[in-house]
């Protein structure tokens, strides 16, 4: 509830910001939290005075408290863009000043206006939003949770309870959503709660409850010298701020789903997983991104009950995030998806365009040769290996690598795709097996393209995780053998073209279709059943 105008402090911030600069430049932000004001490179950002169930603006010593607190935890991921904290006090004379000695009116955060445009949420809006954009932001995430020191004094589940009430809490006292609605969607977080309790506090006994950002999207991040920076953490509340480090991930997962950034998405949780190995808690994810989706439908739904304008899309927007709460809360069985094919095939391309299709949101665990064997020499993705890290010896290995982490990340229920040569028929024969005996469902994907659209591929490549050279790849193709029963894909089309055929197989097949698609000499023969039954 709001509990104090503050038209007195805006006015004198809107003067104080507007000096050297045309009134017509300022500009005035508002959230349901914040106030800012812009003006040439100065961005003041001041607390509005609210009371709600989760957070105390209400007096300005709360207010005061909660800035110095923002600029301590955003310096730790943003300090280019934080600058201070200014107190605005009361002069002897009656008015207001900037740091003043008189009694304390309200405060401040000064910060570095940077351009808007460079903001990741007003790039997704636009469609610009990279794979590589996402993927340096994923791995930025990744570094700053394990900086971070475990919290072992919380308990994992009672961290989400505690969520839970809030929501529950927020939900009754907003007007846009039907009770009903809202009581069957308490039941189900309710029950899903009750479900993962044991490995929420499992995950909290290792040491996986930090103190993290605790409003990762879109809006928070932006581009910083051309690389993804995040700010605008979560200040006021170091309860809600400090839960497993999957929860925090997992407002940046809800955020690109929401958008229908499904590949983004599931590429954020890939190479995130890559440099933090956070696998056993796959299975929180579906749970923890519907609680950020309510989250998000309940604030929204607040900024809605308190708008002079735009109410009527605001509860709209609020609508979107329940309903996607609800669909994040349905289960989608694991499967295994295998993507073979020689080098130059596109296997990779295709395996990323798929996954996020590929068992419970946000898409399944991506398993790749090449990434495999760099793990294995312990060099980054990129680095070229010498010939002896490709002898049969180690291949071999690279091959078991990938069956073992296929067989964990399904027995935690999550899907996954295996991206790998599989010439061999005892691998391709080996990687269905492993669906078969977790008793999960298997496709297998087979690129194939002529010699030379292989070969140009193989030797125009530059900073590519695969180190294939043409010679790597006339020896594939003297002992390649098609696997019996995939789905065979001509891959010498377009790189769209090639990755709808492959979506299009699994949807197909998901639906228990079998068919054969012709046009630009594409064939697609979509295998049915599951590894068990072959």
């Amino acid at each position: 509830m709001p509990v104090d105008t503050q038209v007195e402090t805006i006015s004198f911030l809107n003067a104080l910001v507007a000096e050297g600069h045309d009134p017509a430049s300022i500009k005035v932000m508002q959230t349901h939290l914040s106030v800012i004001l812009l003006a040439g490179h100065r961005a003041l950002k001041l607390k509005r005075a609210v009371r709600l169930p989760y957070v105390d603006f209400s007096t300005p010593a709360h207010r005061l408290v909660a800035c110095e607190r923002e600029l301590t935890l955003n310096k730790r991921t943003a300090p280019l863009l934080y600058r201070g904290v200014r107190r605005v006090t009361r002069g002897a004379a009656g008015g207001l000043a900037m740091d003043g000695d008189g009694p304390l009116v309200d405060a401040v955060v000064e910060m570095v206006r940077f351009d808007e445009d460079r903001l990741l949420d007003n790039i997704a809006i636009t469609g610009n939003l990279t794979l590589a954009q996402v993927e340096a932001l994923a791995r930025q995430v990744a570094v700053f949770h394990g900086t971070l020191a475990p919290d072992r004094h919380r308990s994992g589940s009672g961290v989400m309870e505690a969520v839970l009430d809030i929501n529950e809490k927020a939900f009754a006292g907003t007007t846009v959503f039907c009770k009903d609605a809202v009581a069957q969607i308490a039941g189900k977080f309710r029950a899903r709660l009750a479900a993962i309790a044991p490995l929420l506090d499992a995950r909290g006994a290792a040491g996986k409850i930090r103190h993290g950002h605790g409003d990762l999207h879109l809006r928070n991040i932006c581009l910083v010298e051309g690389e993804p920076t995040l700010f605008d953490c979560l200040e006021f509340s170091d309860d809600l701020a400090t839960t497993d480090i999957l929860y925090d991930l997992a407002f940046l997962l809800m955020d690109l789903w929401d958008r229908g950034l499904h590949a983004h998405a599931n590429l954020a949780l890939n190479r995130y997983l890559d440099d933090l190995d956070e696998t056993d808690g796959l299975p929180l994810l579906p749970f923890f991104m519907a609680v950020r989706a309510a989250v998000r439908a309940h604030v929204t739904a607040t900024q809605a009950m308190g708008a002079s304008a735009g109410v009527d899309r605001l509860e709209r927007e609020a609508r979107t995030y329940f309903d996607l709460a609800v669909a994040l809360l349905e289960t989608r069985p694991a499967r295994l998806v295998a993507v073979g094919g020689l080098s130059g095939s596109g296997k990779s391309t295709v395996a990323a365009s798929i996954a996020d299709m590929v068992g419970p949101a946000p898409g399944a665990r991506v398993i790749g040769s090449d990434r495999t064997r760099k793990r294995l020499f312990g060099v980054p993705a990129r680095t070229r290996l010498p010939a002896e890290a490709y002898l049969p010896a180690v291949s071999a290995e690279v091959y078991e690598k990938l069956r073992s982490e296929a067989a964990r990340v399904l027995r935690l229920g999550h899907g996954v795709v295996v991206d790998a040569v599989f010439d061999r028929p005892d691998e391709s024969l080996a990687i269905a097996d492993v669906a078969g005996r977790e008793g999960v469902a298997f496709r297998g994907l087979w690129l194939t393209a002529p010699r030379e659209v292989l070969l140009h591929r193989v030797t125009q490549r530059r900073g590519d995780v695969s180190d294939a050279t043409g010679d790597v790849l006339l020896s594939q193709i003297q002992r390649a053998v098609t696997p019996a029963d995939w789905v065979s894909i001509a891959a010498d089309a377009s790189v769209e073209e090639v990755c709808a055929e492959a979506r299009g197989g699994l949807h197909d097949a998901d639906n228990g279709l079998k068919s054969t698609l012709r046009g630009r000499g594409l064939r697609l023969s979509i295998m049915l059943g599951s590894a068990s039954g072959r």
